[in-house]
């Protein structure tokens, strides 16, 4: 599985690599920017990422931005969110616990929220619920 963490804090993306990196191979973006550059590419060369764990509070760009865009991207595509082969399954990863983050991610098309500090077993679960592990 081709993974994509976004995440400017050093310590969590190196958490995050940890718990990833025995599902798959991991790429990293540390702004919007780089995640949207990255994403793009992916697709334009029909190796799209599988997962992305997307922070929401980023430089340049924040995250719920990221996420719309990728969207619009996969929709000029042909690609459905939801299409378990083709869409990129996103797990918004945040120290934003409130109602509003969580509802506007779902929105607009996350398939999992992860509050920090990231916890290995939740995060795991998470995974499992989306159907991208056993």
């Amino acid at each position: 599985m081709k993974i994509l963490i976004v995440e400017d804090d050093f310590i969590s993306r190196k958490v995050l690599h940890k718990v990833l990196s025995q599902f798959g191979e991991c790429d990293f973006a540390v702004d919007g920017e780089e995640a949207l550059q990255a994403l793009s590419s992916g697709l334009d060369s029909e190796e799209p990422y599988r997962l992305v764990c997307l922070d929401i509070m980023l430089p340049n760009i924040d995250g719920q931005e990221v996420l719309k865009r990728l969207r619009v991207m996969e929709a000029e595509r042909g690609v459905q969110v939801g299409d378990s082969e083709r869409s990129t399954s996103v797990i918004m990863t945040t120290s934003l616990q409130d109602p509003k983050h969580f509802m506007q991610s779902m929105r607009s098309g996350c398939e999992g929220y992860v509050p920090k500090p990231i916890d290995r077993e939740r995060l795991i679960k998470t995974l499992k619920e989306i159907g991208l592990v056993n």
